[in-house]
């Protein structure tokens, strides 16, 4: 196989991956309403890493609050 040949077939491999990945959730803990209480009990706890786990909360309800303002200015302009 030439090397241009070689190079079309990896880019549509990789295209084929991207396409069959694109519907997928981005984040499989949001389904799961009792994730939240228990990634909470985790950041409470003397765990290893659980101030990580609290702050990847903190960090993660920062952005959500910020989504919310946005939209909600995006939704009030005519």
């Amino acid at each position: 196989m030439s090397g241009k040949r070689l190079a079309r077939a990896g880019c549509l491999i990789g295209l084929a991956m991207v396409a069959a990945c694109a519907g997928k959730s981005t984040s499989a803990r949001a389904e799961h309403p009792s994730a939240r209480a228990q990634d909470s009990a985790i950041a409470r706890s003397n765990l290893p890493g659980a101030r990580g786990v609290g702050a990847a909360m903190r960090i993660s309800d920062s952005a959500d609050a910020r989504r919310k303002r946005e939209d909600s200015i995006s939704n009030a302009v005519p």
